[in-house]
């Protein structure tokens, strides 16, 4: 893949720190989009002919890029990481990849919540999460919405609603209100992406639409992000060099789904657990993405 030279220039990073958040940045031709949605068709059906030892919702919903070829490929794609250096600096890790799906006229949500709230990382301005589009995004197919200027609170307190309609693993939401006219919904056409800050208020309404809503969620960190609840944490270098060895290197499979890919998917995985579940008064479910 060839450099798109996406870097953004000084207007739009301060844009990014001002708003919390940045869209549409346009990374790809919608028919490459339609092109990547289906190599993750055909890993789902790669997926359903193979005895795994998770759903393949699971491995949708965290750490995709650790089994899935093109989901490394994704991560590591020029165009986005060029946006995504333009606001953490010139050393990038890629940290998780996800495929969120909101199947046609699902009652599936995403209450407002921060991303950081669970995650045990201790710098917030050195995280950007990039969400690709690879359908149409729009407000009646449960596009996001972003709270403007919220990462500028901090990190507020959240409580756990484990929401059976909420796509989110403990059905985390934001404690504090909010004023709704704050509020932007995050459309995109197919190849584009948006970036938000760790500490952005954002969720997203159900698909009352007769297709698909697909967006592929890449969570990037520098290397001066460190993870201090676990005991440890993971990540692929997308760009420049793991300057602190705060997260053990990790590379991308050598096949979808192949024996090492899988072992280390669970050992990720158990790893990660104890961040994710701090505090929760019942188990998380990983299992209601693609619904």
């Amino acid at each position: 893949m060839n450099s798109t030279n996406a870097m953004l220039d000084q207007a739009a990073v301060a844009q990014y720190w001002r708003d919390g958040y940045l869209f549409p940045r346009r990374v790809m031709s919608p028919q490459e989009a339609a092109d990547w949605r289906a190599r993750f068709n055909e890993l789902g059906e790669i997926a359903a002919s193979t005895d795994l030892p998770e759903p393949f919702e699971n491995y949708c919903r965290a750490n995709l890029n650790v089994v899935s070829t093109a989901a490394a490929e994704l991560a590591q794609h020029p165009g986005i990481v060029d946006l995504v250096s333009s606001v953490i600096g010139p050393n990038v890790i890629c940290w998780m990849v996800e495929l969120i799906v909101k199947e046609p006229h699902t009652d599936k949500i995403l209450s407002v919540h921060q991303d950081l709230t669970y995650w045990g990382f201790d710098s917030a301005d050195s995280s950007v999460t990039a969400w690709l589009a690879l359908s149409p995004v729009a407000d009646e197919n449960g596009a996001m919405h972003f709270v403007t200027g919220s990462h500028r609170l901090g990190a507020v307190e959240h409580r756990d609603t484990f929401g059976q309609n909420n796509l989110l693993s403990r059905g985390q939401e934001v404690s504090v209100p909010f004023d709704p006219n704050d509020e932007v919904v995050v459309a995109l056409e197919p190849g584009e992406v948006s970036l938000h800050h760790g500490l952005m208020f954002h969720g997203s309404g159900p698909n009352a639409t007769d297709h698909a809503r697909v967006g592929l969620v890449i969570r990037y960190v520098s290397p001066a992000v460190a993870q201090v609840v676990g005991r440890t944490d993971y990540g692929m270098v997308v760009r420049g060099t793991n300057t602190t060895g705060n997260f053990e290197p990790i590379a991308a499979p050598a096949s979808d789904f192949d024996l090492a890919a899988l072992q280390l998917f669970e050992q990720i995985s158990a790893v990660q657990s104890a961040p994710l579940q701090a505090g929760a008064a019942q188990p998380m479910s990983y299992t209601r993405a693609l619904e």
